[in-house]
């Protein structure tokens, strides 16, 4: 299966330091992509910026590539299609199970933890004109978004819409996509699984008035108990909209590796997205989270790289035990 390449880094000439650094690059590809997601959502945004960072930090060629988002991103990573790739906890969990709606059966083990990313907040957005202010407002049989098809968004928004009693039709295209159907009447709401800001909400709210909807405390408890999600708030500076913190839930997503790359280089990526956070941060705020200690929230989930697993034990103190090593 082929995806465009929207993004590419240039492989710059190594630095010395860089040399004395990471200087052994027995079996390092010519080359490497980072399966993202769709444009206008976060996973794009991110991905393509540190793909583009370890290109140039590394002198690899590198960058990212348009994808379905989480559960594609599994699977291309565990076929090693794409060398890198970006997912959150509950599609990893289910890759790994053989349920992944792209090749049901397949235990996608070939798939390895790299680094923690972001909380990804489930939250919903209607235009202000629509009166929808609140989940109840949401009318029966509204047009919804949920974003592109085996999203993390897709996989698991419309459950939680239907345990909260809403009646949908269900709609799905790239954020971007969805954000300019909103704004022209033909979806009702658009329900976004991305780390916040949202770029597409971000462009909606200079264009035109939207409802950044959060959801009640008895609907958050009933999606906790339902879902493998915890409580989280949209801090109030995310969006322009927002005069308070929003209510919500969120899952953790985390960088993958094929498990097969060569563990220098895998380390030799790490180190550069997890020494200097101001640099990831400057690519997206989400990554504000991308911090060393948030090694654990990958809870077993994945088996670790093991030049993933060595940067953190080394760096961060990471207590990884040795059967959580891929290969071990």
């Amino acid at each position: 299966m082929k995806f465009t390449a929207l993004l590419a880094a240039t492989a710059l000439t190594a630095t010395a330091a860089f040399a004395d650094n990471h200087g052994d690059r027995t079996g390092w590809p010519e080359s490497f992509t980072v399966g993202t997601a769709s444009q206008g959502g976060t996973y794009f945004a991110y991905g393509a910026g540190w793909a583009n960072l370890v290109a140039e930090e590394l002198g690899v060629a590198g960058g990212g590539e348009v994808t379905g988002g989480p559960m594609q991103n599994m699977a291309l990573v565990h076929t090693g299609d794409a060398q890198f790739g970006m997912t959150t906890m509950g599609p990893a969990a289910e890759s790994r199970a053989g349920t992944n709606p792209i090749a049901p059966g397949l235990q996608m083990d070939n798939a390895c933890a790299m680094f923690p990313m972001y909380q990804t907040p489930f939250s919903v957005t209607a235009l202000k004109s629509s009166g929808i202010a609140t989940i109840a407002d949401i009318p029966d049989g509204a047009r919804i978004g949920f974003g592109p098809a085996g999203s993390t968004s897709d996989t698991y928004f419309p459950r939680m819409m239907e345990e909260l009693g809403v009646n949908f039709e269900r709609r799905n295209g790239g954020w971007s996509d969805l954000g300019g159907q909103l704004q022209d009447g033909l979806l009702d709401v658009i329900a976004f699984a991305a780390g916040v800001p949202v770029p597409a909400v971000s462009q909606l709210e200079v264009q035109t008035e939207v409802n950044i909807i959060e959801f009640t405390e008895e609907e958050q408890a009933a999606i906790q108990a339902a879902f493998p999600v915890a409580a989280f708030e949209i801090s109030a500076d995310a969006y322009t909209t927002l005069e308070a913190p929003a209510r919500s839930v969120s899952m953790w997503n985390f960088a993958i590796a094929n498990c097969d790359l060569p563990a220098s280089f895998v380390k030799a990526a790490v180190d550069v997205v997890m020494s200097d956070n101001e640099r990831m941060v400057n690519i997206h705020r989400a990554a504000r989270t991308t911090l060393p200690e948030n090694w654990d929230k990958n809870a077993g989930v994945l088996p670790w790289h093991p030049g993933a697993a060595e940067w953190f034990i080394e760096n961060a103190g990471a207590d990884i035990p040795a059967d959580q090593i891929f290969g071990n």
